[in-house]
């Protein structure tokens, strides 16, 4: 607590087609004014940044930069909370998440797979040439509509779900550490990795990968009845972002 840094502000929950939420230098401003000092941008909004270019070109990375500076605020991290999601999605819910992807991988489930991978390979490329050292993201899920055990889940499907999942992250993940970046999973309801056992599981089958990491969100754990101040105590090492927003759990009939 000693070193943290902020108000910051991701601004995904903001950003909009009218002023001043539609462009980085509006919303950096309006950011600003309210109070902040830092952004995470969302990757995904061609609004405030252009991802792939960020990550092939220093120059407009420098340039995305400097528009933030110049508001006075700091980039604290890029998110790829929805392509993240896309790496792994059960056929269930191809048509839900569909939106998340550019209307050309619509109804291609193996297309928007790849799409999604090079999201995260330009990711980590631009968060390396932005100077970040964490990037914020959804695991994506396979096995969700099975988290209630009934009916009974047939032995082994879990198992086979956590590889699977594995081996699509895998290569994502050695990415990022050639690029110097921690990958931190948002645990949250939804994803395969939703809590903490979830999560030693998807870290056990990616060999305890160094950047396999975690943003903290303790609204989720209320709503998932965790106690999220042991959750601290069990992975405080693992933990490289969080987000923070009130949530309040009323037991009713």
């Amino acid at each position: 607590m000693q070193t943290i840094k902020g108000p910051g502000i991701f601004l995904a929950q903001f950003a909009g087609d009218t002023a001043p939420f539609n462009s980085l230098p509006a919303i950096c401003k309006w950011a600003k004014e309210k109070g902040f000092t830092g952004v995470q941008i969302p990757s995904w909004d061609g609004r405030l940044i252009d991802l792939q270019k960020a990550a092939e070109s220093k120059t407009y990375a420098d340039e995305i930069k400097g528009i933030v500076e110049e508001a006075g605020l700091e980039i604290t991290e890029l998110a790829s909370h929805l392509q993240g999601q896309l790496v792994a999605v059960n056929p269930a819910y191809d048509a839900q998440f569909d939106g998340f992807a550019p209307a050309a991988v619509h109804g291609n489930s193996k297309a928007r797979t790849a799409w999604a991978v090079q999201q995260l390979m330009y990711a980590a490329k631009a968060s390396q040439n932005l100077g970040l050292t964490a990037h914020p993201t959804f695991s994506g899920s396979l096995l969700w509509h099975t988290v209630y055990p009934w009916p009974q889940r047939p032995a082994g499907l879990v198992e086979t779900g956590f590889t699977e999942l594995a081996s699509r992250w895998l290569p994502i993940l050695n990415k990022f550490d050639e690029c110097g970046i921690d990958v931190c999973y948002e645990i949250h309801p939804g994803e395969d990795l939703h809590d903490g056992i979830s999560y030693e599981m998807f870290l056990e089958k990616v060999n305890n990968h160094s950047r396999a990491c975690l943003l903290y969100d303790p609204s989720h754990f209320v709503l998932q009845c965790l106690d999220y101040l042991a959750y601290i105590d069990f992975y405080h090492d693992r933990i490289k972002a969080f987000h923070v927003k009130d949530a309040e759990f009323n037991s009713t009939g």
